[in-house]
């Protein structure tokens, strides 16, 4: 079993803590000799696949690495350019590992900011008082897991749909967020969670969680 990651969002729909702890991509590394056999583009500071599938390489995909060096965005480690390297014949054969695309930060604030919104739409459209809103969203790959607070702040964790024993590990995690974030007496409500016992803590719940499947009596 799998937990992917774990968002905070506060009560205006800020994404105020965000932890990944397993990434299920799926990554292809392949050897690749001059020219290349795919059209690449330029998209969202990304070099992604536009044209050509092959091996597991789709399009949409995005460049992570080359020669075992880490790519960011349009450059690798290096301080290349992706795209000017790969132009060059005699930099071949290179061996280029493609996978999808990671979340950036602004994207992770946007779907967090999204995920608040259909949240309250959730409960707007219900036919009676006081729903509780999105509770969970269930996809072929992953489920989506909410609980909201009194105070409205919501805990969400993206894990394996055969995952079990979410629901007592998002109130777990809401006692390690009143224990070691809200007793601090430098956090400040509402704004980011930079908390080292918060971080160490939620590890080890998310590790017990997914080893037993289940976490606690309630599970």
């Amino acid at each position: 079993m799998a937990i992917f990651s774990v968002y905070v969002v506060n009560k205006a729909g800020g994404l105020i803590y965000q932890l990944d702890n397993q990434n299920p991509r799926a990554e292809t590394e392949k050897t690749f000799s001059y020219p290349l056999d795919l059209v690449l583009k330029v998209h969202d500071e990304r070099v992604l696949v536009s044209f050509g599938q092959r091996d597991g390489i789709r399009v949409g995909h995005a460049i992570l690495s080359i020669n075992g060096i880490d790519v960011n965005g349009r450059y690798t480690a290096e301080g290349k350019e992706v795209l000017e390297h790969l132009a060059i014949p005699s930099n071949y054969p290179l061996s280029i590992r493609f996978g999808r695309p990671r979340l950036t930060s602004n994207e992770k604030l946007m779907l967090a900011s999204m995920f608040h919104s259909l949240f309250a739409i959730g409960s707007q459209l219900s036919p009676e008082p006081g729903s509780s809103g999105i509770e969970m969203l269930e996809t072929d790959t992953f489920k989506l897991h909410c609980y909201q607070t009194l105070t409205g702040i919501k805990f969400m964790v993206l894990s394996d749909p055969r995952q079990a024993g979410i629901d007592s590990l998002l109130r777990k995690i809401y006692e390690l967020y009143s224990d070691y974030a809200l007793k601090n007496p430098f956090y400040s409500l509402e704004m980011p969670i930079r908390c080292e016992l918060f971080d160490q803590n939620l590890k080890s719940a998310l590790e017990v969680a997914e080893k037993a499947g289940t976490f606690g009596p309630s599970s």
